[in-house]
């Protein structure tokens, strides 16, 4: 499951059982009500791995904004630790541009204004965990074809 952490919302993604594809959940406004929320979703989806958007400047540096998001899971597994399922391992992911991308791909879609609106963030969401699998794809190829040719790979 991949988180896009907003401050007014929170974009969620869910990858499919082979871990190939990714795709838009929906959202979750921030509020009183959203760590119960996420703990209900990756119960519900029996989630594996936390994949969390992380803000960083075209630089690669992280800001403002990724000391919020950081602060936000810090919150959310201490929510996660008080009550059951537990918390899955967390990842965190560039999500340079993500807002973007996800914008293009729905006026590409024909998504009106208004929807648009509503559903960027879950689609920002799934943009970032289609970035985090593929990457994690390409490096197991990495290590299985260096494997083939007798070296050790990385563990």
């Amino acid at each position: 499951m991949a988180l896009d952490v907003g401050s007014k919302r929170i974009g969620v993604a869910l990858s499919d059982e082979t871990a190939t594809i990714a795709t838009p959940l929906g959202t979750v406004e921030r509020g009183r009500e959203d760590h119960a929320e996420l703990r209900r979703l990756v119960a519900a989806w029996d989630v594996g791995r936390l994949v969390v958007g992380l803000p960083t400047g075209l630089s690669g540096r992280e800001g403002p904004q990724a000391a919020d998001v950081r602060a936000y899971v810090a919150s959310l597994m201490t929510a996660f630790a008080s009550a059951a399922p537990p918390a899955p391992p967390i990842d965190y992911w560039d999500e340079r541009l993500t807002t973007a991308i996800a914008e293009r791909s729905l006026i590409a879609a024909g998504a009106r204004r208004a929807d648009r609106k509503t559903r960027v963030d879950a689609v920002a969401a799934a943009v970032i965990l289609q970035d985090y699998l593929d990457a994690r794809r390409r490096r197991r190829r990495g290590v299985e074809e260096s494997r083939s040719r007798g070296g050790r790979g990385k563990p």
